[in-house]
């Protein structure tokens, strides 16, 4: 996908941060375009997480700049969504309830509750629990909790949606149907997303561009050190050549900054 300037949603320059007086990553360059799924991974405790709370206005940098639509992101965190691990979702609330949470505060357009309900309709149809709206989340599997996350983040018509590590809990079956769903979704809603992982196969499976965020040595902040462009339209097929040499240098990258990789079990 071309990068020209005028495609860019959003753009982080030099972005840095700090826990006191441990670094824990600097001179962050990122940027993502207009319906784009860009994938962020890395060794566990690299910064990964901290990089996109920092992206999706959670928390701010120490230094930096980061611009959302060539406008300073801080006005623009009404028009994105952010689903974590855990899919968070308040137990004393239904589903429906659960994915309209928010709809109406401060800073996003106001609209009917007739029409708030319609588009909480909407989401629930397009992850596939509509018939499921009226139940409360402790009845929902796991792969239907993050399905009603990831519909709550989609009620917002988000420009681009953060995903941290979304998928990890799940077994590989719910996991890939999910990685499909998101593909789906963002696609048909055009939105952009960064999805956090540490599973390369799934970042090489859904990703437009794949970034590798590592450290490069003891004490020293961590930063993008590699980037890589699958070919082909995702949802990729499993293990082609073309993956499986990405993947290869993927790992002598991690190998090459004193990370082994943990795959998931």
């Amino acid at each position: 996908m071309s990068m020209r300037e005028e495609s860019v949603l959003l753009a982080a320059r030099q972005l840095a941060f700090s826990y006191g007086k441990a670094p824990v990553f600097a001179g962050v360059d990122l940027s993502i375009a207009r319906r784009e799924i860009v994938c962020l991974i890395g060794a566990s405790g690299c910064g990964k997480s901290t990089l996109l709370r920092l992206l999706a206005g959670l928390a701010e940098p120490a230094a930096g700049s980061l611009a959302v639509d060539a406008e300073d992101a801080a006005r623009h965190s009404a028009r994105s969504s952010v689903v974590f691990q855990s899919p968070a979702l308040l137990p004393w609330l239904t589903v429906a309830e659960n994915v309209g949470f928010g709809l109406g505060f401060a800073g996003r357009p106001a609209e009917s509750k007739a029409a708030r309900r319609s588009r909480i309709d909407r989401v629930l149809a397009l992850v596939g629990l509509a018939e499921h709206a009226t139940k409360k989340p402790q009845a929902l599997s796991g792969g239907m909790a993050q399905r009603a996350a990831l519909a709550r983040a989609l009620a917002r018509d988000p420009e681009i949606i953060y995903l941290d590590e979304p998928f990890s809990s799940l077994d590989a079956v719910t996991r890939e149907s999910m990685q499909d769903l998101l593909v789906e979704l963002a696609h048909r809603q055009q939105s952009a997303a960064l999805l956090v992982t540490h599973d390369i196969d799934e970042a090489l499976r859904i990703g437009d561009r794949v970034l590798l965020l590592a450290c490069c040595g003891d004490g020293t902040p961590a930063r993008i050190v590699g980037e890589w462009r699958p070919d082909g339209k995702a949802p990729r097929q499993h293990r082609s050549l073309q993956l499986n040499a990405m993947r290869e240098d993927i790992l002598n990258s991690l190998s090459s900054h004193g990370h082994a990789w943990v795959p998931d079990l």
